[in-house]
């Protein structure tokens, strides 16, 4: 037995001589890498204990990274946040220690203790790797598992006798780890250390005196854990040791380790391996149970031991990506309290159970709409917690979207723009992007970045219609509203900020501001004058929009104006024209003249246009109202029926011309009528007219004979003259006025009624002289206009009461009137003047056969 132990106990302290040379293998391969790795990738690299006060410097990294202080703060330097707890911070170039650093947290069990961020300055981007090195302090008091060991060894146990007490916890690393085990002193045991596979240090008492229970039943020593701090800890328990009768053969493991692998997602109550141990005794001695006697706290709740057959199951769901390995001890304890051990190693293999985790590093929102094509949208980080190739990502995006994804170091990813972005098809992209990893099968995560377009000026004002018309009323009061312009921006903010002014109009006389403006908000256009169709129909301006962008933007387009008419002019009548003052004309009828007779003709014009312009002629009054009528549309004054010798020879019409405005507007004219066969008859009528109890016309007679008198004075003094300068040259021209001579051009043919001692008005035009004459002839067309009626009746208005022919010296110049401004008037046959309008041409004429033929006959050349 003793050498047996002995080779177990060689076997052990070999074990444990392998496991310390593993141990330090990978410590010094662990060291070389992250030496290359510095050299490979430049990281910064700082060193630093556990548990440094917050706030502490640990280094100048604006300096390390060769950053000057302003340019620190103008790259804004500062720490990636991708893990929930930062322990780092920046502040003016320097990084500090933000939060408690507990590197048996961190780290755990790991030796070489490595914290790896990243640092970024901005304009241009750059990312920094920093790596920092904790360093393990001696802040952790080493702990025995189980606290008290109970030991219950047969009375027959020979000396040599091991007794597996199990290992101490230290979460230090290093000389501050579990470095030792010391017992008190005692006549029994005594104690030695061995390391295990992996790398723990555990203790075994060895008896040195075999035991009596008879002499001693049951005591107690003390064994003490030590690490190798400065100054050292240590921690302590009590080994209860209970003396049983003998039991010769203790139980012995077929393996000393049995080592197996699991994958990570076997299902609960899966078998994990089955350890056996035997003994040789007989009888109680012989029946084994088995138990964990060395095992960690997390082992325990993922494993259970069947204490009957040694059969290991899994309890709850392992996770490689928590913990790869499991070791553990396994007792075997026979009926007579002997027992053995053997250590279980466990590897648990990774399966491709965890998707892609893609964190959001940084993102630009919004982006301009004409930023190029690469223009950094989005900075992403990409994790995933498997190993191998089922940690191994790929990311792309998802749909056709003007946008790329392209990989950097360390699992970074950059979103860029790949096209033209508009903002007004599209002012928002939903960006998603998918990380999918190389395992079987695979697995992936989306994730959806909301990026935001933002507008730029790069549309201009548009115009509702190409073109507008707008129909404005003359007479418009100045400052309405006659019209409003719409245009709309398809921008946003200033940038469609649209204001409106005019440009320039067709008008040239004035400026375009003195006859409309505009409101530069609104678009409303304003009148600044009371408009008048009479004066201009219409008129062209180009009103411009223009947006609040920079550089500006702006259209054009053009207004025309159209004024509408209204019915603002009354009827003007061309003829007959008033006398002076308003006086009555005189129009002469034969006495024999028949029903149906072309007395005269009313012509009248309207400055308006369109219905406002048509005019309507009524009889209003007359002295005998059945005695003439009034074309309603022609205004010629006709005989209803032939003259009685009870009809007053004096006739008083006066005539109504309106138009067909809404309201109508009217002009009137009154006519003396005087039925009579020559001037001579009709004289005493006319003289008549001073008898009107009307001040008014008494006034205007005594202006007129005023006015007759004067006239006559001077062309009596002209045509004295004149004879004295022709009887001095000896050829009197003027007599040939009178001179009989038939056929000739100078001729002139006397009238029927010469013999009765009268000669019509137009003999009288003779008197003056030959140019005279000719001056004042007539056409030989039948047709008479409106200004040479208008002449013949001023010249009869000059008629003095006594007979006595004088001529006005105004009846010299013809009194033309104005034509109308209304250029849609036109006047039709049947409404000119005279007899032009009549159907039976000089037998029905206005004037009388003794008037209107021998006046055209007397002024024939």
């Amino acid at each position: 037995m003793q050498t047996e132990e002995k080779a177990n106990s060689s076997e052990r302290r070999m074990n444990g001589s392998h496991k310390e040379n593993r141990g330090s293998v990978r410590l010094l391969f662990l060291f070389l890498l992250s030496l290359f790795c510095r050299t490979a990738s430049e990281q910064i690299q700082y060193s630093i204990p556990e548990e440094m006060e917050k706030g502490s410097i640990v280094g100048n990294l604006a300096k390390d990274l060769g950053l000057s202080p302003g340019e620190t703060a103008k790259r804004n330097l500062h720490v990636l946040s991708l893990e929930k707890k930062q322990y780092f911070s920046t502040q003016n170039g320097k990084l500090y220690v933000s939060d408690r650093i507990d590197r048996e947290g961190i780290c755990g069990e790991t030796v070489i203790c490595l914290m790896n961020f990243e640092v970024m300055v901005e304009n241009p981007m750059n990312i920094f790797h920093v790596t920092v090195t904790i360093e393990d302090i001696n802040d952790n008091t080493p702990g025995f598992l189980n606290g008290d060991f109970k030991l219950e060894p047969s009375e027959s146990t020979l000396p040599g006798a091991r007794f597996v007490l199990g290992y101490a916890e230290d979460p230090d690393v290093g000389m501050n780890s579990l470095q030792n085990y010391m017992l008190m002193p005692n006549q029994y045991f005594k104690l030695e250390t061995r390391l295990r596979q992996d790398g723990n240090k555990y203790a075994e008492l060895i008896l040195n005196e075999q035991l009596d229970r008879e002499k001693e039943s049951s005591f107690h020593i003390i064994i003490m854990a030590v690490d190798g701090g400065k100054p050292a800890k240590t921690g302590s328990a009590k080994i209860w040791v209970s003396v049983i009768d003998a039991n010769d053969n203790p139980p012995f493991f077929t393996e000393e380790v049995y080592m197996t692998s699991l994958k990570e997602n076997v299902p609960k109550g899966s078998s994990v391996v089955q350890v056996k141990a035997t003994d040789r005794d007989e009888g109680s001695n012989a029946q084994i149970s088995y138990s964990f006697s060395n095992i960690a706290e997390s082992a325990l709740k993922m494993f259970f031991l069947d204490p009957q057959n040694g059969t290991i199951r899994v309890m709850e769901t392992l996770d490689f990506e928590e913990k790869d390995q499991y070791t553990m001890t396994v007792e075997a304890k026979d009926g007579g309290g002997l027992v053995a051990h053997c250590n279980v190693e466990i590897t648990i293999l990774d399966e491709n159970d965890n998707a892609p985790e893609i964190i959001l590093v940084s993102s630009s929102s919004p982006i301009r709409e004409d930023s190029p094509s690469g223009t950094l949208v989005a900075l992403i980080n990409v994790k995933d917690r498997d190993s191998g190739e089922n940690g191994d990502v790929v990311c792309h995006l998802l749909s056709n979207l003007p946008f790329q994804i392209v990989s950097t170091s360390n699992n970074y990813h950059k979103v860029l723009t790949d096209g033209a972005l508009d903002r007004e098809n599209t002012p928002e992209y939903n960006i998603t992007i998918t990380a999918t990893d190389k395992g079987s099968p695979t697995l992936s995560t989306l994730k959806t970045i909301s990026v935001k377009i933002s507008d730029i000026n790069d549309n201009p004002p548009a115009f509702e219609k190409p073109s507008y018309t707008a129909y404005v009323p003359e007479n418009n009061p100045s400052g309405a509203s006659i019209f409003r312009v719409k245009a709309s921006d398809q921008d946003l903010d200033r940038n469609a900020q649209i204001t409106y002014s005019i440009l320039k109009s067709n008008i040239e006389d004035l400026p375009i501001s003195s006859y409309v403006s505009i409101n530069s908000e609104s678009g409303i256009v304003y009148a600044q004058r009371s408009f008048d169709y009479e004066q201009f129909r219409e008129f062209q301006l180009q009103v411009k929009a223009q947006d609040g962008g920079s550089p500006a933007l702006s259209r054009n387009v053009t207004v025309k104006v159209l004024i509408v008419d209204q019915n603002d002019n009354s009827p003007q009548i061309l003829y007959p024209s008033k006398g002076a003052e308003g006086s009555a004309l005189f129009e002469m009828i034969p006495r024999s003249a028949d029903a149906d007779y072309l007395v005269t003709k009313v012509v009248a014009v309207d400055a308006d246009s369109g219905h406002n312009a048509w005019l309507s002629y009524h009889l209003l009054q007359a002295t005998e109202p059945g005695l003439f009528t009034i074309g309603h549309h022609t205004g010629e004054i006709r005989t209803s029926r032939a003259f009685l010798e009870r009809d007053a020879l004096k006739q008083r019409v006066v005539i109504l011309v309106k138009d067909n405005g809404h309201p109508s507007l009217s002009a009137t004219v009154t006519l003396n009528l005087v039925f009579a066969e020559n001037f001579q008859e009709a004289l005493p009528e006319m003289k008549n007219q001073s008898d009107i109890p009307d001040y008014q016309s008494d006034l205007q007679f005594y202006l007129v004979l005023a006015l007759a008198l004067i006239s006559f004075l001077f062309l009596l003094t002209v045509i004295l003259a004149i004879l004295m300068k022709l009887r001095r040259s000896g050829n009197p021209k003027f007599l040939q006025c009178f001179a009989p001579v038939p056929h000739s051009n100078n001729g002139i043919i006397f009238p029927p009624n010469y013999e009765e001692g009268t000669l019509p008005y137009s003999y009288q035009l003779c008197l003056s002289s030959e140019s005279r004459i000719q001056q004042y002839a007539f056409p030989t067309s039948s047709v008479q206009t409106a200004e040479d009626i208008s002449f013949q009746n001023q010249s009869e208005a000059l008629l003095t009461a006594n007979g006595e022919n004088i001529l006005n010296s105004e009846a010299d110049r013809s009194d033309v009137q104005a034509q109308p401004v209304n250029t849609d008037w036109r006047f039709s046959q049947a409404q000119r003047p005279g007899t032009s309008g009549s159907q039976n041409g000089d037998e029905n004429g206005t004037w009388g056969r003794n008037s209107q033929v021998e006046i055209r006959n007397a002024f024939k050349p």
